[in-house]
């Protein structure tokens, strides 16, 4: 008989947050896999629980040379428990090679719910929620950060992606260059914990503020923006430069057409008549 990989959500700050079902599984999994332990013993104490099972640590720097041995945990029968510092594993945490992992063997995963500062902080930002995406980590380069940036100019959706107080500022600053100043976003900083700070505005104003400094963990919600208005004529250029760096016609056509939503034989041709 197998075992089974139990992903487990774990507060962000409050223990209070815990689930009756973290708890349980806490003092009956026969393997942690814990991102800190020192962090996982803490909120066993908080929440008066003694973990029964072996504890490992599992964060970014171990988590392919940990693989083997939870695998054969489990095929031996076992409950494996994954747990991170805050929130939900696998969403820009340790988790998602060892979830793969188990999908490929074709062993049970389960999921024990609970907080998770992406759904948090877009639900704290008033920004529309009915249609949004999670970015994970603004990039740290600033060549790269503004290049990512300008992929989400005409973003429909509202964009939620983790950055460090360290470079939170200059990404603010970033951000209102590239996407405008005028553009609605939320900074959540420290959510559940004691100093809890929620600040909404424009990029401009929020850029403003973060130039002070700011500390904690800290979630960004950035409102959705204008889809830009293009005809198939607008982009005939677009794809003829693609033709000319080697690109076949044919799927230039193809995926400009469907990043702007038009029809793609209108373009294909518009593309054709205009070499005649």
């Amino acid at each position: 008989m197998t075992g089974r990989l139990v992903l487990a959500a774990t507060p962000l700050g409050d223990s209070r947050d815990a689930s009756p079902r973290l708890v349980e599984a806490l003092g009956t999994a026969d393997v942690i896999a814990a991102e800190d332990t020192r962090r996982l013993r803490a909120l066993a104490s908080a929440l008066d629980v003694t973990p029964s099972g072996r504890i490992v640590s599992f964060y970014e720097d171990v988590e392919t040379s940990r693989l083997p041995k939870l695998l054969e945990s489990l095929r031996d029968g076992e409950t494996v428990l994954l747990v991170t510092d805050a929130g939900m594993p696998s969403v820009s945490d340790p988790g998602f090679r060892l979830v793969a992992a188990c999908v490929e063997a074709d062993l049970p995963v389960t999921c024990l719910p609970g907080p998770s500062a992406v759904t948090t902080a877009l639900a704290l930002s008033g920004l529309p929620c009915d249609r949004f995406c999670f970015d994970g980590f603004a990039p740290r380069k600033p060549g790269e950060r503004a290049k990512w940036l300008g992929e989400l100019k005409q973003e429909p959706r509202t964009v939620v992606f983790f950055e460090s107080p360290h470079r939170i500022a200059s990404t603010l600053e970033d951000a209102a260059s590239v996407l405008g100043g005028s553009r609605r976003a939320a900074v959540c900083r420290e959510l559940t914990k004691t100093y809890e700070e929620i600040k909404r505005g424009t990029l401009a104003e929020l850029a403003e503020w973060a130039a002070e400094g700011v500390r904690g963990e800290i979630t960004v919600v950035l409102g959705p923006g204008e889809p830009r208005e293009v005809s198939v004529a607008d982009l005939v250029s677009e794809v003829a430069e693609r033709v000319a760096d080697g690109e076949r016609l044919k799927t230039a056509a193809a995926e400009v057409a469907a990043a702007a939503g038009v029809s793609k034989k209108e373009l294909y041709d518009a593309v054709l008549a205009s070499r005649r």
